[in-house]
């Protein structure tokens, strides 16, 4: 967790997080701990690696500029309506651009986004993966921050709840009203995308390997996960990111593998000779372009501005920070995070002023990729 602690930002509904929005009304569990269980720490669901996602989509939009931009543009799918209206946070700095991006954790054997799909349906999925990207106006540097998604907040016409439960709610409008209550950031683009779009990405790449510190069978698959590099294609790397049983963290554990799947598929993407091999490059942004959704004001023009922004951009310019947390706690049944309200505020008033940097080295926080443990 991000230490450090610092002055928070001004609470208010129109322009910060207001009291409203993080759920428990104060900065601990009730102000006194009570209901907290006693067990090991829960860190986060971060990194998802789908800082990993921020990887591919630079990537993939820097692939944009190389050939066949007409139809790769065409391949994405355009979400109509996402945006909200009403009262929102004020403009961002100039130059800057904030993106909230999401991984569904439908388990669906079809793709959930990308081309032809659906990217919510009402009461049936949630967001696995929350993040907010953003990119400062000279694109030196891009921040990614993760939300866990059992965040205990304040969902606009919903009350309290986790933060996952705004896209099964509403959708990504709802989700993005959420996060932009919250923090207090507007908004400028969202993306979404499922893991069944990574499977026909990793195929796409030849494969990608992985370290398993340990083997570990996995009971409702009947999979044997052998210690050691294990090379997985695009079938074999659901079976690792997927697994939830037996699995010496719980849950922790299958956040981990995603991580370090995620990362090996930017590393191949980056590292592979992907951009240099015309033919890899048509595979692996054919599979790319097909497997994500946007919000429909990102035009072809747009994609291809951004791509020459990013372009210069590399993965260890690429910083990963875990929105500020007290760690698990209980409303009701339910096994909740709590953000803290005093670091997040800074956090998120940083990123409004675009003073990212100045927080970095003022708080530190940045998380490097996890690994299989």
């Amino acid at each position: 967790m991000p230490p450090g602690g610092g002055s928070p930002a001004t609470a208010t509904q129109d322009g910060g997080p207001g009291e409203a929005f993080w759920g428990d009304g104060g900065d601990g569990p009730g102000g006194d701990g009570t209901g907290t269980r006693r067990r090991k720490r829960r860190w986060p669901r971060i990194l998802i690696a789908i800082g990993v996602f921020l990887a591919l989509v630079v990537a993939g939009l820097g692939g944009l500029i190389w050939q066949r931009q007409s139809a790769y543009n065409g391949n994405i799918d355009r979400i109509h309506g996402v945006m909200p209206g009403g009262k929102r946070p004020g403009p961002n700095v100039t130059g800057t651009q904030n993106w909230l991006l999401v991984g569904s954790d439908t388990r669906a054997d079809a793709n959930t986004t990308g081309d032809g799909a659906d990217v919510w349906k009402p009461g049936q999925q949630r967001s696995d993966t929350i993040m907010l990207l953003h990119l400062p106006a000279d694109r030196r540097k891009a921040y990614v921050i993760s939300f866990p998604r059992d965040s205990w907040v304040g969902i606009p016409g919903y009350g309290n709840q986790k933060i996952n439960a705004a896209f099964s709610f509403g959708g990504p409008k709802l989700l993005i009203e959420t996060v932009e209550s919250l923090t207090g950031i507007r908004v400028d683009h969202f993306g979404a995308i499922d893991f069944a779009g990574f499977k026909s990405m990793t195929d796409a790449l030849g494969g990608v390997e992985v370290d398993i510190k340990q083997s570990v069978y996995d009971p409702a698959r009947k999979v044997n996960w052998t210690a050691g590099r294990q090379r997985l294609d695009g079938e074999k790397a659901l079976l690792f990111v997927r697994q939830r049983y037996n699995l010496p963290n719980g849950d922790f554990d299958r956040i981990r593998r995603q991580q370090a799947f995620l990362g090996a598929l930017a590393k191949k993407a980056a590292d592979g000779g992907t951009l240099t091999n015309p033919l890899k490059l048509d595979r692996f942004m054919s599979a790319f372009t097909k497997s994500i959704s946007v919000d429909d004001g990102l035009s072809g023009g747009k994609l291809r501005s951004l791509a020459l922004g990013l372009r210069n951009l590399r993965a260890g310019d690429v910083k990963f920070i875990t929105a500020p947390n007290k760690g698990s706690a209980q409303r009701g049944k339910q096994s909740v995070v709590l953000l803290d309200r005093a670091k997040s505020s800074a956090l998120f008033e940083a990123v409004k002023t675009a003073e990212m940097p100045e927080y970095v080295r003022k708080y530190g926080g940045v998380n490097p990729l996890g690994t299989v443990s």
